[in-house]
């Protein structure tokens, strides 16, 4: 069952009800201030870090689901409604709620009026702005009020939501014209506020949430709305909020605009005060003069408008297939934009008050990422690198807003280092800026203790070599890519954390995993040390690449598939031996993308066990057989009940894996198949099936041993997007950054007789036509360049700045 449509034409997806399986949400927000919203208005917003410094406040877990937004009330003589169906829920004659890239408009009509919620957050701007327009749409004079609402957070997530002795005492607001300003704690240690403007004077407001809800009431039914009549009231200790009241009267066909804004402001200390008490209001009012008008809003969507087209215009497929082209050209390179700038914070599965950003996420969120704006790439793996130890390893996660390594998880996955060496590598290949290289990164955020990226690069690399286990297999520590394989914590005590708990101590449980992703990202190092003139380095790093792919032929490969794991006590994971989790989905897609085991045939034996173990019809699970008891010497993913999430769930962000994996071994049909699979835009038919969004990956789908198959969760925020992107674009439709140019290797499906991509690639634009007139799944039998033919697959940076056209023949 669908719920909605797709406009590729205007890059939105339409939605036609507002009762969508799950809230179906869009991000807000490229730079540094962010706001989720929902279908139905729901959602917070924040500047820059969702724990440290959210505007709104959004309540987690709470009944129903999605309560908590940025609210407009209709009252029309006694009857009172919103134009996203929630919180009020009374029936609506139309409704739409359109997501476009960057904003979100929701309209809504009962009676003869309409309103139309337009959100968005300008570029370089520190606010969202809402333009709401009410119009008559009835053949009689219309007199209506209209209520806006929002609920202030006292900055600090956390706190605010444990602290409540401390919170219900703090709250102070100031009302200056038709602006709410809240200045909750800015009198100590905060040089930062938070206001809530309209551009036209009001006929009322309320600051207090008792005093607008009423302390009975919840908010489909504020007692001010109900009543029509705002109480002016001022918020003092007690909870904040800013709602306007607008009396309108409209003639027959008439409709009138208000832009209100959600404004974010930071003075410097000496300049936090007017006056007494006074907050200094310069900034917010030249924040406001900047939207003052309709004309304004019309603008910032105009440049909004042509950012994205810009970003989107780097790579574009046409192949005939609209789900294909639209899930490369517009909503997998948005979620990756999403994905970059949030990394696993902030969702409405992830609170943004637990986690920053996360050392392997980001790592892999620049691959979708940064072929967009890459100066912005580089930023990153600076800040990701300078939370690296001095021994290679690094924290698992760190706070945006300050950039220091979070100390509740600390470090110990021993993955982590690696990812550092394959985004640094993914921004070079993509920008030939090998002058990052040389950058002085700190150790620990410790600007007394810094070394060239290059250095830590290094230690990356040999952080696995000085951390081998018995059989030579990388150590595990305390996890690897799934989090949930905790293979040294066994915890038998509730509550204790599975990622940081250690009960027992010891270097004996490796990664198998850890091992194909050392082989598979150890040639970039290799060819990095190159460029250097350090041949020697280069040498030896290379030997320990050739030892580890031995090593894992030898005691990582279960006779039909790569195993998983060693345990604490050196027992396989992943094996035929075991009674279940008999096979991973892991090792089988890294280690034949490192290239193990293909010459041997063994790539294909893991492969084809993928296909018959762990396939269904909805992706490829996890593992198989599921877990059906806690084993507390794997810790946190036999905790699961079968079929969800690492217990044999359907991890999207891993399926790409076995996509690449099989374009190593050239089966283009089977990769093609699978990405369609879990690509959102085939998945559309099924929503009610699968409930979370059909325009975004989500990171889980249930697997075949749950109850319920086919339903993802975790939406938006998961590596998933951008490996899928990395999949189509570069393993399957082919076009592969390289240190010196862009190779062309598609792996396609046979029965194709083509496709074009256009891509820009160091300023230049390559048009990019392939044709397969022997329908094969991979090989280039000929390329040329302007009409020139050239020996190889690889097209040289030209460096002139124009389009080239280049003609491809595969077989």
């Amino acid at each position: 069952m669908k719920y909605g449509s797709f406009d590729d034409k205007n890059k939105e997806y339409v939605i036609n009800t507002p009762q969508t399986p799950y809230p179906w949400i869009n991000y807000l927000g490229n730079e540094k201030f962010f706001g989720l919203m929902s279908n139905t208005a729901g959602g917070y917003s924040f500047y820059r870090d969702a724990r440290l410094r959210r505007l709104t406040r959004y309540r987690y877990n709470n009944i129903p689901v999605d309560n908590g937004g940025r609210y407009f009330y209709l009252y029309d003589e006694g009857d009172f409604w919103t134009p996203g169906w929630m919180p009020v829920k009374r029936e609506l004659d139309f409704y739409e709620c359109r997501h476009g890239l960057g904003y979100t408009s929701i309209t809504g009509e009962r009676n003869g009026i309409r309103v139309k919620q337009l959100a968005l957050v300008p570029l370089n701007y520190n606010g969202e702005v809402h333009k709401v327009t009410v119009s008559n749409t009835s053949d009689a004079t219309k007199k209506v009020k209209l209520f806006s609402f929002v609920e202030f957070c006292l900055w600090n997530a956390y706190d605010d939501m444990t602290n409540f002795q401390r919170n219900l005492n703090t709250g102070e607001v100031e009302v200056k014209d038709s602006v709410i300003y809240h200045k909750t704690e800015y009198r100590e240690r905060r040089n930062h506020f938070a206001f809530f403007s309209a551009n036209r004077p009001m006929d009322g407001f309320d600051t207090d949430r008792e005093s607008f809800l009423g302390l009975y009431n919840g908010l489909d039914n504020p007692q001010v709305v109900a009543a029509g009549q705002s109480s002016n009231s001022v918020a003092s200790g007690w909870s904040p909020i800013a709602s306007h009241c607008m009396e309108i009267e409209l003639a027959p066909g008439e409709e009138i605009s208000y832009n209100f804004i959600l404004g974010y402001v930071e003075n410097p200390e000496e300049e936090k005060w007017e006056a007494l008490d006074v907050i200094n209001k310069t900034r917010a009012e030249a924040m406001i003069q900047q939207f003052a008008n309709e004309s304004d809003v019309d603008r910032a969507m105009d440049e909004l408008q042509a950012y994205w087209n810009d970003l989107l215009s780097k790579y574009t497929v046409n192949s005939g297939d609209d789900k294909l082209d639209r899930m490369v050209n517009i909503w997998n390179p948005y979620q990756c934009m999403v994905t970059f700038n949030m990394s696993r914070s902030a969702s409405y599965f992830e609170s943004g008050i637990g986690r920053g950003m996360g050392f392997r996420d980001s790592n892999q969120d620049l691959l979708g990422f940064v072929h967009q704006i890459p100066e912005r790439a580089k930023e990153r793996i600076i800040d990701i690198a300078s939370t690296q130890f001095e021994d290679g390893g690094a924290y698992h996660q760190y706070q945006p807003l300050t950039k220091q390594g979070n100390n509740e998880i600390g470090g110990g996955f021993n993955d982590d280092p690696l990812w550092l060496i394959l985004g640094t590598a993914a921004y070079i290949k993509e920008t030939g800026d090998f002058s990052i290289l040389d950058e002085e990164v700190p150790f620990d955020s410790n600007p007394n203790n810094t070394a060239s990226l290059f250095e830590h690069l290094k230690r990356s690399f040999y952080h696995v070599i000085e951390n081998l286990g018995p059989h030579g297999l990388p150590l595990i520590g305390r996890a690897d890519w799934n989090d949930c394989l905790n293979l040294n914590c066994f915890s038998n005590v509730p509550d204790e954390p599975y990622q940081t708990t250690q009960n027992l101590e010891g270097r004996v449980a490796e990664s198998v995993f850890i091992a194909g992703l050392f082989v598979f990202t150890g040639p970039d190092f290799v060819e990095l040390c190159k460029r250097r003139g350090l041949e020697e380095e280069a040498n030896s790093a290379q030997k320990h690449i050739d030892t580890m792919t031995s090593t894992t032929l030898e005691h990582g490969f279960d006779g039909e598939w790569f195993l998983r794991a060693y345990d604490h006590f050196g027992n396989k994971v992943g094996s035929k031996e075991n009674e279940e989790g008999q096979i991973f989905i892991e090792p089988q897609g890294f280690c034949v993308m490192a290239g193990i085991g293909v010459e041997e045939g063994l790539a294909k034996k893991a492969l084809d066990a993928v296909e018959e173990r762990l396939d269904t019809k909805y992706g490829i699970v996890l593992q198989n057989p599921p877990y059906s008891k806690y084993y507390i010497n794997l810790g946190e993913i036999s905790s699961y009940p079968p079929g969800y999430k690492e217990n044999a769930g359907i991890f999207c962000h891993n399926n790409p894996w076995i996509m690449m994996a099989e374009t190593t071994i050239g089966r283009g049909d089977r990769a093609f198949e699978l990405y369609t699979k879990i690509a959102p835009a085939y998945l559309e038919e099924i929503s009610d099936i699968h409930r979370t969004e059909p325009y975004v990956y989500s990171q889980m789908i249930a697997g075949k041993d749950a109850v319920r198959e086919g339903e993802a969760k975790n939406s938006w925020l998961t590596g998933t997007a951008a490996w899928n992107f990395v999949a189509i674009t570069q393993s399957i439709l082919g076009i592969q950054p390289e240190f010196d140019g862009l190779r062309v290797n598609p792996c396609i499906p046979t029965a194709w007789d083509g496709f074009s991509i256009t891509r820009v690639f160091r300023g230049d634009t390559f048009v990019i036509n392939i044709a397969n007139p022997n329908h094969v799944s991979k090989g280039v039998a000929s390329m040329t360049v302007d009409g020139k033919p050239i020996e190889g697959n690889v097209l040289s940076v030209i460096g002139d700045g124009k389009m080239h056209k280049v003609e491809v023949v595969l077989g």
